[in-house]
C-alpha cells in the first residue's frame, strides 16, 4: 500500500526525503513527486504548495497518477482554541473551509451539493497518526479535533478572535487540509493530517516563522512520519 506524505514547506519535505534512501523524482503538473521507500514501505513524497486550489491539484495527482492508497499531510498551523499553543501538535479529526460562504443558496460553510460543511479524517489513519506523534514526541502536548482551512494567512488578533467566535470548536487554522479532505472524500482515499502549532494566528504570527519551521516543525514532521511508517511487530510479539 503506497502512502503519500505531503509537506507544506520545503524544510519539512527535506526532513522526509532525508529518511528515504532510494527516492527518484517525477514531475507532474509542475510538481516534483518523489517516489521511493521509507522504513521499507512504498511512499510518494511531495510539496503541496500553498492554498486550497494547489492542495486539491496535488491530492488529485497523487490519487490519479500515482495510485496512492492513503494520504498523510504534515505541516504547521496557527492555534485558535485556548490552550493550543506554539510547539503543540494537532491531529485533525475533521476539516472545514472557514472562508466558504455560498449563502443564502446554501448555509454558510456548507460545500455546495454535498450537504456537508465538514469532512472527516479517516478514523483509523488519524489514530495511527496520533499514536505516531505520541511515540515520536513524548512530552509534547497533543490535541485532536476540528482544523479549519482558508485561502488567507490568518495573522491578526482581530481575524483570530472572529474565527474563534464563529467556529468555537476549531483548534487551529491553516490553508490546505480541507481541500485534501474533500478530494479524498470524493475518491474514497483515507486522509489524515498533523499540524505543529507555529503561532497563535494573531498579530505576532509573522514572528520568526522560518526559523520555527527549520528548527522545530521540520524535526517534528520527520519524527512523526518515521514513527508512522515504522514496521509493527507481529501481533503477540514482544
Amino acid at each position: 500500500m503506497t502512502t503519500a506524505i505531503v509537506s507544506a514547506m520545503h524544510e519539512e519535505l527535506a526532513a522526509v526525503l532525508a529518511l528515504m534512501p532510494d527516492e527518484r523524482m517525477q514531475v507532474v503538473g509542475g510538481r516534483e513527486f518523489w517516489l521511493g521507500h521509507l522504513r521499507g514501505q512504498p511512499v510518494v513524497a511531495v510539496l503541496s504548495r500553498i492554498g486550497k486550489v494547489a492542495a486539491a491539484t496535488t491530492a488529485t495527482a497523487l490519487i490519479e497518477r500515482f495510485g496512492v492508497r492513503r494520504i498523510v499531510f504534515t505541516g504547521v498551523a496557527g492555534g485558535l482554541a485556548p490552550g493550543v499553543d506554539v510547539g503543540h501538535v494537532v491531529v485533525a479529526d475533521s476539516f472545514l473551509q472557514h472562508d466558504l460562504d455560498a449563502s443564502p443558496i446554501f448555509p454558510k460553510y456548507q460545500v455546495p451539493l454535498y450537504g456537508l460543511d465538514r469532512f472527516a479524517a479517516d478514523p483509523a489513519l488519524g489514530e495511527q497518526l496520533a499514536q505516531a506523534a505520541r511515540s515520536a514526541l513524548p512530552g509534547v502536548r497533543l490535541h485532536r479535533g476540528l482544523v479549519v482551512s482558508g485561502d488567507r494567512f490568518v495573522s491578526t488578533t482581530g481575524e483570530s478572535r472572529a474565527l474563534q467566535a464563529a467556529l468555537p470548536q476549531a483548534l487551529a487554522v491553516e490553508m490546505e487540509g480541507a481541500a485534501f479532505a474533500q478530494v479524498c472524500h470524493d475518491y474514497g482515499v483515507p486522509f489524515a493530517a498533523v499540524r505543529t502549532i507555529s503561532d497563535r494566528a494573531d498579530d505576532a504570527a509573522h514572528g520568526d516563522f522560518t526559523r520555527f519551521i527549520r528548527e522545530v516543525a521540520s524535526r517534528y514532521s520527520g519524527a512523526i512520519v518515521e514513527a508512522l511508517l515504522r514496521p509493527q511487530p507481529p501481533h503477540g510479539a514482544r
